[in-house]
């Protein structure tokens, strides 16, 4: 939602962070690949050490390098249908990676599934709309998308040592946050689903 409704000015902010990387001529794809074994040297690293912080951390440097790729495409004049499949296939892998990885270390398995499944029906509701219709890629914008997705996990896991919630709750900052994107991730899917309903009933009315 924060990206597709403020475009124009996401826009900006990435391609400032993508300058050094275009001036190193690193291309878009090479900059997914390395996106990809940052965040999976990461998840090695919380699966070794199970430290929260730390891997919240190393997850807001992966996940901002990774969504570089698309400002250095347009900055080099690079963009390219393969390059936008690859960037959405390397995005899903991504969190398949992170969440395997919280359920080996917590053992919350039912939340983490929560969480990937709505991520992924999320992704695909749209991606299915554009088998089926032409649909403008910019004009979904939904309630979690992926960056909302990855600043609520990221938050969570760098605030879940330095937060303690009372005894009684029964569940820590990161658990309520996984709870959270699950919940909320398939309430996007169903949002997703409806808009495409719509959209699809329209065009093959007329």
């Amino acid at each position: 939602m924060l990206d597709g409704t403020n475009k124009a000015l996401s826009d900006r902010v990435w391609e400032a962070l993508a300058l050094p990387l275009a001036r190193a001529r690193l291309t878009p794809n090479q900059i997914t690949w390395l996106g990809l074994l940052l965040v999976l040297a990461n998840c090695a690293g919380f699966y070794l050490y199970r430290s929260t912080f730390w891997f919240g951390i190393g997850l807001v440097v992966a996940f901002t390098f990774d969504g570089l790729d698309g400002a250095v495409a347009r900055m080099r004049g690079m963009s390219s249908r393969y390059g936008g499949y690859l960037d959405a296939v390397v995005d899903r892998y991504q969190e398949i990676a992170v969440y395997l990885t919280l359920g080996l270390v917590t053992h919350w398995w039912f939340i983490c599934l929560l969480a990937i499944t709505g991520s992924l029906m999320t992704s695909y509701n749209k991606a299915r709309t554009a088998v089926e219709i032409p649909i403008d890629n910019n004009s979904w914008p939904d309630l979690l998308e992926r960056l909302e997705r990855v600043a609520i996990l990221c938050a969570a896991l760098i605030f879940d040592s330095l937060i303690h919630l009372p005894r009684g709750w029964g569940a820590s900052v990161l658990s309520l946050a996984i709870l959270a994107i699950g919940v909320l991730s398939h309430i996007t899917a169903i949002q997703r689903f409806i808009r495409a309903r719509g959209l699809i009933l329209r065009q093959t009315r007329n």
